[in-house]
């Protein structure tokens, strides 16, 4: 009983900011990974940035400098700010989190969020 929900995604203009949010919630025991991947059109799903083992973080080179990973642990949320957008960031970005489930089986698997749409114009 695991979701990602994603919120923040909307249409915005060439080199204006925007910020994204992802909660989990259901029964987790813990959370070994969590970030953001995104999917523009007619192309395949990419990393974005995440958070990984320790807490280390890496970031798309298209995307350094330019948007920064937060998380506040006790919320199990992970945010995403997105400045100096580009049309080339378009895309449906997609929280994703690596969790360790309460119950059952205590194995870890991979949790995508819907998808929060992100398009920037020029």
């Amino acid at each position: 009983q695991v979701q990602l929900v994603e919120s923040g995604g909307g249409l915005v203009q060439a080199g204006g900011s925007l910020g994204l949010s992802c909660a989990a919630s259901g029964s987790i025991f813990s959370i070994n990974a969590m970030g953001w991947y995104r999917q523009p059109p007619g192309k395949q799903r990419e990393l974005v940035a995440e958070f990984g083992s320790g807490d280390d973080t890496i970031y798309a080179d298209s995307v350094k400098g330019r948007f920064t990973i937060s998380k506040d642990g006790a919320k199990n949320t992970v945010y995403l700010q997105l400045n100096s957008l580009k049309p080339e960031d378009t895309a449906v970005y997609y929280c994703h989190a690596r969790i360790t489930r309460a119950t059952g089986l205590r194995l870890a698997r991979d949790y995508w969020g819907q998808g929060t749409q992100v398009t920037v114009s020029s």
